[in-house]
Parts: structure tokens; sequence; C-alpha cells
């Protein structure tokens, strides 16, 4: 059916006795006109209405509301959290709430504290924003964003982490499709998955039976940033598949293992670019790339990594393009899971 507002208006005049002017400016063009305005979005409205009953084209609310007649929630964004150590005078105090940030997040103290003797205290802070943002590297978090009386300095020794997005549409439409379609019955393979991907936080899930003799069942997960699980995350989908096992199981929950895809290339650039510039882009286009395939795909493409450098405008060409030392595809184990490395682009 066509829904236009053109089509309409042109249906609702063809209704019309041709002994009347119809012509754009006549009466009944100009009365049919709002008619077939307000009907194309009414017929808009009717079909959103009928794609979202349907998991696969049902957004937002509606595919909650969908995917809850199989017993799933969205997963909620959550909080970065982890530790500082922050220098001042001998009995200075960081108090709950105090704020410290990186260049670009801001972070608010857990707990009060004094400066002790000796200058530095550890201090737990959580991240402002609910997010993946709040994960930050090692030395990221190095400013007061307002002074505080007798503290001088601050820094993250270890990442902070924790920090997971809210789960998309697609993810949360995946995760219906996982439950719906798997043969889910006594403690199986796929009731293990379906357990550990309830877990916020959880990106993707592996199940090996049997791993180490009857009764035993290894899960091995990542995060929902397609990397390393945290221990906090390890914890929390132990606690939560023991909860559900059934009797006698005895369960192993492990992150998958990082294995680093280090990249070098000689680059031939526009001109009117730089190497400072294009290198980010790079690194964004390959992470991208491990991500989509981490848990999906048993080996790292070397032309995928090739296509990658090659998609960003400003380089024309590459030569010497090694991956981990080499020229040929990277197997990933099915206990692995690859991360970004160090990129040398000359």
């Amino acid at each position: 059916m066509a829904y236009s507002k053109e089509q309409i208006l042109q249906r609702l005049l063809e209704q019309i006795s041709s002994e009347y002017d119809k012509t754009v400016g006549s009466f009944f063009y100009d009365v049919g006109k709002p008619l077939a305005i307000e009907l194309e979005q009414t017929y808009s409205k009717l079909e959103n209405i009928l794609l979202n009953g349907f998991a696969v084209t049902a957004t937002g609310a509606y595919l909650d509301n969908k995917v809850a007649e199989q017993g799933l929630t969205r997963k909620i964004a959550t909080f970065a959290t982890g530790t500082v150590t922050i220098t001042g005078t001998v009995g200075a105090v960081i108090n709950i709430g105090d704020k410290v940030s990186s260049d670009s997040v801001v972070f608010s103290s857990l707990e009060t504290k004094p400066i002790p003797v000796g200058g530095s205290v550890t201090v737990n802070v959580q991240c402002d924003t609910a997010g993946s943002v709040g994960n930050v590297p090692i030395g990221s978090i190095k400013k007061f964003p307002v002074t505080l009386a007798g503290l001088t300095g601050v820094t993250n020794l270890e990442a902070i982490t924790g920090g997971y997005d809210i789960e998309t549409d697609d993810e949360l439409r995946q995760r219906y499709f996982d439950k719906v379609s798997a043969p889910v019955s006594s403690g199986n393979k796929y009731h293990y998955i379906n357990w550990a991907k309830e877990v916020t936080g959880v990106g993707d899930v592996k199940v090996l039976p049997l791993w180490n003799g009857a009764g035993t069942v290894k899960v091995i997960i990542i995060n929902s940033n397609r990397g390393v699980a945290n221990q906090s995350l390890i914890d929390e989908v132990t606690a939560k598949i023991e909860d559900s096992r059934p009797i006698g199981a005895s369960i192993t929950v492990e992150s998958a293992v990082p294995l680093s895809i280090n990249v070098s290339a000689t680059l031939t650039l526009l001109a009117s670019t730089s190497l400072e510039t294009v290198i980010p882009k790079i690194e964004a286009l390959i992470g991208a790339y491990l991500k989509r395939t981490a848990f999906s795909q048993d080996y790292i493409s070397y032309a995928h990594i090739g296509g990658a450098i090659l998609s960003v405008d400003d380089v024309l060409d590459y030569t010497d393009l090694l991956v981990n030392g080499g020229t040929i595809n990277i197997g990933i184990d099915e206990n692995e899971v690859a991360v970004l490395g160090e990129v040398v682009l000359t």
C-alpha cells in the first residue's frame, strides 16, 4: 500500500468527479491536502505499532516488553570503579564525594581518608558517568577539578574498570533470539550461556562441558566491551550460575586470556596529512575489528588488518605489514580474546 501524503492525496482526488476542478489551489485540492498529511502520519503510527509487536523489528521500550515474555530484562549501564593514590600534606583529608579526574572524565571519592605519615593514601573512587567512558588506563587520573586544601597530586596506579554501557537494542534482541532458539533444558550448555549473559557486563560466553571430568563445567567470558573480564565480573557470573545450576555440577568461571595483536607497517600518506593524524584512526578501526570477531572467529585475518589501514582516507598505501611479526592469519584459541597491542606505523 502507498502511504505517502502525495499518494494519499492522489487517491482522494481520484474519488472526486472529473467535472470539478482538482488542480493545485482548487477547493478540493486544498481540503484534501491536510487530510492526506494527517493520514500519512496515522499510517506511519499504525505501521510502527505492527513492527513493535515483533522482536525482530521492535525497539526501545517495545523491545523491552517483548523480551520480558521470555524473562529477559535490558542490562543497565554500570559505573566504573577503582582506586587512586592521592598525595598531600599529612592530616589533609579527602572526603566522600570529592572529585578527581582524567582529561575528560570525573570521578568521586567513595570514602573519607586523611593523608597519613608518608604523604599518600589510596582511595576508592567511582566514575560520575555510567558506561564504558569511565574505563581509563593507568595514569589517566591526574587532576582535581576543584582545588582541595592540602592535596597536591593524584594518580591511578591501576586501570579503572567495570564501566559498561546500557545494552543496545541489537544486543538485547540477539540475547532474546539466543534464548528462544537454543535448546535450553536441565542445565545443558545453553542454560549456562543464558545464565552468564544475564549478568550486566558480560559480552559473550563459551561453555566447555566435562572439561575436567564428569560433572565439571568451565564457563569462559568476555566483558561487554569485548575484552578481558575483571575479577568482579567473574565473581558476579559465578554467583549467578551457582544460584541457578543443577545440584552436583562443579563450576569454574574464567575470563578469556588476552592475546595481543601487534601491528607494524610503513605507510604512504597524502601530503596534507601526518602520522599523528592517521594513527588513532587506524588503531580505532583495528580495535573495532578485533571486537567484532571476539568469540565469533577463531583467527585474526591479516587481510582485514590491511583493509582497516587502507580504509583510512588519508592512507594511500602501505608496505611491510606485519601482524605479530608475520604475514599470516593469527589463530585464536577457544580461551583467548584478541586485544590491540602495540601499533608501530612509520
